[in-house]
């Protein structure tokens, strides 16, 4: 099962997945905004999660965080990160996040309106880390510590900013490299082209169907 809900200003999918929906449990991926439109999504699926993976460090990625963690400190779910885009999370991140969205858009007035402060990871991910069905692939490029999470016996890829339909994300923003994203698109370029592709924004796609979007 996937479920998209778009979420908040800048339109950011959050994914709710589960391979096995009568356990309960579920992962949800970049809860961007929005975090009641999350949870209602969550409580009408029976599903609580057991994992919070995000793609990488971005506030439109990540500002349901605290919300959703709170929701569910009962049986707190497994938050998880790159180990290069760990500093926007945790007691200091504000900094990262006003530097950034400051970067993108010329204040940092949309992250000052939504400022929780945001828990830490549990476990920071690197190249190949296994977290829940999914493998870990390093996609440095829209940020130093952006990943994909690929469930490779679903073919399922959920690649964050990274890989768009016809697109790929910006990297004039602090850690983003043009280079670096160049070679994390031909990488994925190599994968089964039967996987289909759930971006950080945008409609879904396919590794077969990008195969030629190597810019």
């Amino acid at each position: 099962m996937i479920e998209l809900l778009v979420v908040g200003a800048i339109a950011t999918n959050c994914w709710i997945y589960s391979r096995n929906e009568s356990s309960g449990e579920c992962t949800v991926i970049d809860p961007g905004a929005d975090p009641d439109v999350i949870i209602s999504r969550l409580k009408r699926l029976n599903l609580r999660p057991r994992y919070i993976l995000l793609t990488h460090g971005h506030f439109d990625h990540i500002a349901a965080l605290p919300d959703l963690a709170d929701a569910y400190k009962d049986m707190p779910p497994i938050i998880a990160i790159h180990r290069d885009d760990s500093q926007y999370l945790g007691p200091d991140a504000y900094e990262p996040h006003r530097v950034s969205f400051t970067a993108a858009a010329g204040d940092s007035g949309y992250v000052d309106t939504l400022w929780k402060d945001m828990p830490a990871a549990e476990e920071l991910l690197t190249e190949g880390s296994i977290i829940g069905p999914f493998t870990t692939l390093h996609l440095p490029g829209h940020t130093e510590g952006s990943v994909g999470f690929l469930d490779e016996a679903a073919k399922v890829l959920f690649s964050g900013d990274t890989m768009f339909r016809g697109d790929c994300g910006r990297t004039d923003l602090p850690g983003g490299s043009w280079p670096k994203i160049q070679q994390s698109l031909r990488r994925l370029s190599t994968l089964d082209p039967a996987i289909t592709v759930y971006p950080g924004h945008g409609p879904k796609t396919s590794i077969g169907d990008e195969a030629d979007n190597v810019y």
